[in-house]
């Protein structure tokens, strides 16, 4: 049996995938060495793939996608046909990236957001509501009345928004976290355990 040939748009698709590659991977100031030791993928075969002299496979994308918690058709630019998710669009506030994560009015909304390097500068405020942050990359700096803290990944803060607070970057790099916040105070319930019945 002959070997079958791509149709044009799927040889085109494999072949950008190499360049989303690196491009993500260095927006997110990640190095070879250290996809390398999360997707367990040497740092050579990541190198070639990311130069196209390694063809793209299911074996290579998947731990990837799952290193940089990206969906698999972002790493090959999959059409959206079918696609039953929402792609929400991100929008500029304040220098901030922000992307809103509820699509619906209600008492809790989540955000993720991206603030860059350069908002660095504290200018604590006060207004109504609580928050709760969890930070995904980046450091993270929180000036909440007399505290000033750092928080790095997978650490997370709570607090009362009449509070005076601000937070930023520590001015190293650019900061992701994600943001539940309540307009009326609502709080975040997190069960940590079942309860004993």
């Amino acid at each position: 049996m002959g070997s079958m040939e791509n149709p044009p748009g799927i040889t085109e698709a494999l072949t950008a995938v190499g360049p989303r590659l690196k491009r993500l991977r260095t927006q997110r100031r990640v190095t070879l060495a250290a996809l390398s030791e999360a997707t367990g993928i040497s740092k050579s075969t990541l190198s070639r793939l990311e130069s196209g002299q390694r063809r793209p496979s299911l074996e290579l994308l998947l731990p990837i996608a799952q290193a940089h918690q990206v969906p698999l058709d972002e790493l090959v630019g999959a059409p959206e046909v079918g696609d039953p998710r929402v792609r929400l669009k991100p929008r500029q506030m304040h220098g901030n990236t922000v992307l809103p994560l509820t699509r619906q009015p209600g008492p809790l909304q989540a955000f993720k957001m991206v603030l860059p390097a350069d908002r660095d500068t504290p200018d604590p405020r006060t207004h109504e509501g609580y928050e709760w942050l969890y930070v995904l990359a980046g450091r993270l700096r929180l000036v909440l009345g007399e505290h000033d803290v750092v928080l790095g990944v997978g650490e997370a803060a709570e607090f009362d928004t009449r509070v005076p607070h601000w937070f930023g970057s520590t001015g190293e790099a650019p900061v992701e976290i994600l943001s539940l916040f309540g307009k009326q105070g609502e709080r975040m319930h997190v069960r940590a355990k079942p309860r004993d019945r």
